[in-house]
């Protein structure tokens, strides 16, 4: 992977509090199951977009993106880059830039072709799916990202209320927040 490369993504975020028939479905659709990665996600403080360090048991990447916080599919384009020694690159880029956010999630991954699919079980948020069509691996334009996007939708019965605008680093950094 080319890491000044930038790729096209298209996404959806809901809440869901049935892992289970999502999984169900994607079973049904030899969805290709990759694992459950315990991650945990630093968010460091830029002055553009969002940079975040992904440690996990089977993930370990540098993900800058650039998305716009709104319901339903969003369009992001993102470079992503594998690091071999995520515990040095964290300090360093904490002490550079400083930690926005931590996240921790319990993630099972699934490929339906290019289309990922995460079952995420968020500390302190609950549970979600999330559905990813992106152009990483073949040449898709967003148009049929946002198809792919769309058909998931429908096949795992995602309600409009149910879908977020919000990362899961903006909804921690609510919870956060003093009240009134």
């Amino acid at each position: 992977m080319i890491p000044n490369t930038v790729f096209l993504n298209v996404e959806i975020k809901a809440t869901c509090d049935d892992l289970e028939k999502i999984r169900q479905k994607l079973m049904t659709m030899n969805a290709d199951f990759i694992g459950l990665d315990k991650q945990t996600d630093t968010y460091f403080n830029v002055a553009m977009g969002r940079l975040k360090l992904r440690e996990g048991n089977i993930e370990n990447n540098l993900i800058f993106y650039d998305r716009e916080n709104k319901a339903g599919p969003k369009k992001s384009n993102f470079q992503l880059l594998k690091v071999p020694d995520p515990q040095a690159l964290k300090t360093i880029l904490g002490n550079s830039l400083g930690i926005k956010m931590i996240v921790e999630k319990e993630r099972e991954i699934f490929f339906v072709e290019n289309v990922k699919i995460h079952l995420d079980n968020v500390s302190a948020l609950g549970t979600f799916v999330e559905i990813e069509a992106s152009n990483l691996n073949a040449p898709h334009s967003f148009e049929k990202l946002q198809e792919q996007c769309n058909f998931f939708i429908q096949e795992f019965e995602i309600k409009e209320s149910d879908l977020l605008h919000d990362s899961y680093s903006d909804m921690m950094l609510r919870l956060k927040e003093p009240i009134g």
